[in-house]
């Protein structure tokens, strides 16, 4: 049985490796759980809708 987070993100894994948080600039990691873009370093949670990661601060909950 997988782990939620082991779930293939919706997003191209290429895009993703090259994603980093608007808030710290640092990488980003997919979250299946939440279907968002996670920033540990921020402590928030970005979503992915429809395909396309919505990296705007004020868009993200907190963790």
């Amino acid at each position: 049985m997988n782990d939620a987070t082991d779930e293939v993100p919706p997003i191209d894994p290429w895009l993703l490796g090259k994603l980093v948080c608007p808030v710290t600039r640092t990488q980003l990691r997919w979250d299946a759980g939440r279907q968002a873009l996670v920033s540990d370093a921020a402590m928030l949670a970005f979503p992915v809708r429809d395909g396309v990661p919505v990296l705007v601060a004020r868009e993200a909950s907190a963790l």
